[in-house]
């Protein structure tokens, strides 16, 4: 059963933090975003990478606010020229090329799985925390489908720019989900509840 979003949800529990914890928890995800980008299958024109993994991971585990706080930062980090992209791209280009659209919906996801684990769909429920997980790269594919087609035509779009990323999103995601479930438990054993 899903319940009203708490405010405070996150399973990783960092927003009882002071703000300086939560300063250090950000720069970690920033840190692991980046890392993430350089872990790549070169593809035309959009690579397969392992930020969605580490996307929404992030999302499950820091929830809405710090999650998506995290991912903006670390793409205007790549925007600013700092080598956090794909690849180790940077640079506004990466904001207006075929990556664009993928890019933009990177905080949407985030905010989408964050707000559906607020809601019950976390790992409390696996087979919703994998839907939540699934959505958000549906968001991520969505958007940046949508954008190819823009510059390289729909059929096109569907076929270099969601088709090869479809069976990577399911695995992406049920490892994002597990990834979460251990990190929870870790963080209850050390605490000792």
């Amino acid at each position: 059963m899903m319940s009203e979003p708490s405010r405070s949800f996150s399973p990783a529990g960092p927003n009882a933090l002071p703000a300086s914890w939560k300063l250090v928890i950000v720069a970690i995800a920033v840190m692991c975003l980046s890392i993430a980008s350089y872990i790549e299958i070169p593809m035309v024109p959009v690579p397969i990478t392992a930020q969605t993994y580490v996307l929404l991971t992030v999302a499950g585990l820091l929830g809405w606010k710090l999650g998506t706080v995290s991912t903006v930062l670390w793409l205007a980090l790549g925007a600013a020229g700092l080598p956090v992209l794909a690849g180790g791209g940077s640079g506004l280009d990466y904001f207006s090329g075929p990556t664009a659209g993928y890019l933009f919906a990177f905080p949407l996801a985030v905010a989408l799985v964050g707000l559906l684990f607020a809601r019950g769909w976390n790992t409390k429920h696996i087979k919703l925390a994998f839907l939540a997980m699934l959505l958000g790269h549906v968001v991520c594919l969505g958007f940046g489908g949508l954008w190819l087609a823009f510059t390289i035509g729909p059929a096109d779009a569907f076929l270099k720019g969601i088709l090869p990323f479809l069976l990577g999103g399911v695995i992406k995601s049920a490892l994002a989900v597990a990834t979460v479930v251990v990190v929870v438990r870790f963080i209850k054993t050390s605490a000792g509840r």
